[in-house]
């Protein structure tokens, strides 16, 4: 008797084990998401090049959560605008970054964007690494941002 129970508790733990993997979408599903992702993260990168604060504040999630320095918190876009608002005084921007890498859960409902931040010569100085997620409506918002070292 004590095989049969173990083969009862075995299948009955086959749904829960069904649910715990998402099934991957289509090749050309997930490679449309990702590149939805990528036109994102390269038109927020614009915001700098164009010196325009509001239009950064706009890919912001309510609640998202930057790292500043040395494992500083800038919580909320009012402290992520801030802190960023002198970055985008003057007529050249002091950085630039572009994705290199974008990723997307299965889901659609979270994606990952890395690249490499240049000062105005084009040197490496830096990677950022965002996490966004998918809005109700489609669109993508930053949730959290923070900067690696170069290499």
């Amino acid at each position: 008797m004590p095989e049969r129970r173990h083969l009862l508790v075995g299948a009955a733990s086959l749904p829960l084990i069904a649910r715990a993997q998402p099934p991957w979408p289509e090749a050309a599903e997930i490679a449309r998401r990702t590149e939805a992702l990528r036109a994102t993260e390269t038109a927020f990168a614009a915001t700098m090049a164009a010196r325009d604060l509001a239009a950064f504040r706009r890919f912001l999630a309510p609640d998202t959560v930057w790292i500043k320095g040395k494992n500083e918190p800038l919580l909320g876009p009012d402290a992520v605008v801030a802190h960023w608002a002198p970055f985008f005084e003057g007529p050249t921007p002091p950085f630039s970054w572009a994705p290199d890498l974008a990723l997307v859960l299965p889901s659609g409902e979270l994606g990952r964007t890395s690249g490499p931040v240049r000062d105005p010569a084009g040197k490496l100085v830096a990677r950022f690494q965002s996490t966004w997620r998918r809005k109700p409506g489609g669109d993508w918002e930053i949730v959290f941002d923070f900067g690696t070292g170069p290499g």
